[in-house]
Parts: structure tokens; sequence; C-alpha cells
């Protein structure tokens, strides 16, 4: 065994939030516009590094919904989605992000963090489609965001995360399909959702009045936090059927 003392790499620990809510019928995405090196100028999602050796990462979570959006993490969906730690991530140095994804209705418009120039939301597909490059890894910690917000709302009630406290059949069917970037029949649809026992429970006697029609029925979340049977998502539309 060598004589010589081993010391431990230097890591730096980071957070960074993948922050998504439903506007004008599209999935958005929080993004920030870094105020300084790297990648000043360049869009990014927001997140910053730990304050200090005694700060717990999920503490670090939530301070960062505050500065960078001002959101409460007690009024949204939030849940750790991965670490990322490849080598070259940062020119910095070696930095290890822990990624959390945050899901709420109706968030305000952002307000800049320390760091950041300008804060804005953004559709998620300018950024799939490439139309929208990001820094860092970023690119691939929201397609993994995504993903799972995709998967989980197969399964769970993560769907009614994307919702305000009340919401018609209606509302949660355009959650799927944004989320999901598919059509989706609107009465096989109240079926399923009707069949996954417990995963909506009517709000009272109360309606939402439309401009025509039937008043619509409102529900809130049941108590199901697990889907069964599940909502599969269906195939996506070849291309034949996109150009239909």
């Amino acid at each position: 065994m060598s004589d010589e003392l081993w010391e431990p790499p230097s890591v730096l620990v980071a957070v960074d939030l993948v922050i998504l809510t439903l506007r004008s019928a599209k999935l958005h995405v929080l993004l920030v516009e870094r105020g300084i090196a790297p990648y000043e100028g360049d869009q990014a999602l927001p997140g910053g590094f730990l304050n200090n050796v005694s700060e717990d990462i999920l503490t670090a979570a939530h301070r960062e919904l505050r500065e960078e959006a001002g959101l409460d993490a007690s009024r949204l969906h939030l849940e750790q989605l991965g670490a990322y730690g490849a080598p070259s991530r940062d020119p910095r140095g070696r930095v290890v992000s822990v990624a959390y994804l945050a899901i709420a209705p109706g968030l305000p418009e952002p307000i800049a963090g320390t760091d950041a120039a300008s804060a804005c939301w953004r559709p998620v597909e300018d950024v799939t489609s490439g139309q929208l490059r990001l820094a860092f890894d970023h690119e691939q910690i929201l397609t993994d965001g995504v993903e799972r917000a995709r998967t989980k709302i197969e399964h769970s009630a993560l769907a009614t995360a994307f919702c305000d406290e009340t919401f018609t059949i209606s509302d949660l069917q355009q959650v799927y399909e944004t989320v999901w970037g598919v059509r989706l029949d609107s009465r096989n649809f109240y079926r399923k959702v009707q069949a996954a026992r417990g995963f909506i429970t009517p709000a009272g006697s109360n309606r939402r009045r439309s401009t025509k029609g039937r008043p619509a029925q409102l529900f809130r979340r049941g108590p199901r936090t697990v889907l069964h049977p599940p909502l599969v998502r269906p195939d996506p539309p070849t291309r034949n059927e996109r150009t239909e």
C-alpha cells in the first residue's frame, strides 16, 4: 500500500430544476438566460450550487424554486429526477447536478434569479425540436424530465398536478394530450378515467358553465396515487397519419 495519503477528488454539487406547466394548451418549461460565465447569454434550466456543505440537497431545490421562480415547493409536485455527473458537463470543473422535476398548474410569470439575466416560459417543443439549444447538459435533463412525466401519468395520478384544485374531464384530457403529444377520443378517455377507481372524485354539485352546452361536472384529485387499470399511452401517429 502506498504511504501517500489519499485525497478525495474536489467535486461541487448543484441542483437543476425541470419546471413544467401547461400554457395555451402547450407544455412549457421555465428557462433562464444565464447572466454569468460559462454560457453567458445562453438559455438554461434554473438551478445553482448548494449554499454550503451543510445545506441539504432537497432544501437547495426548494430554495432555488423560491429564488429562481418565486414558487413555494409545498404548493406543487416535486420529485427527484436523477443525478448528472459526466466529467465534462461543466467547464468550471467536476460538478454533479441533482435534477428535480416540478409540476404545477397556472404558474405565474417568472422572476430571474441572482445569476440570471432573465427568465421566461418556453414551449418544450422549442428545445426537443432542436430549435433552441440549452447550456451544459440541460437538453438531456429536460428530455428525461418530460419522459418521466409522460410515463408517470400512465400509471399514477400525476396528471392532476397540472390541473387546478377542481377541473373537468376535458381539462384532464388536455393534460394527457399535451404531455403525450397525441389526440385522444373523448368518450374512450372518459371511460378509462372512470374505470380507474379513486383517480378523481366529483367536486360536490359544482359545475363549470360554458358559453354553450350543458355545464361541465367538476372533479378533484381522488385518494389513489396508483392507477388501476393504467391509462396506457397510445403509439405516436405515423408520418402518414400526421399529414392527413
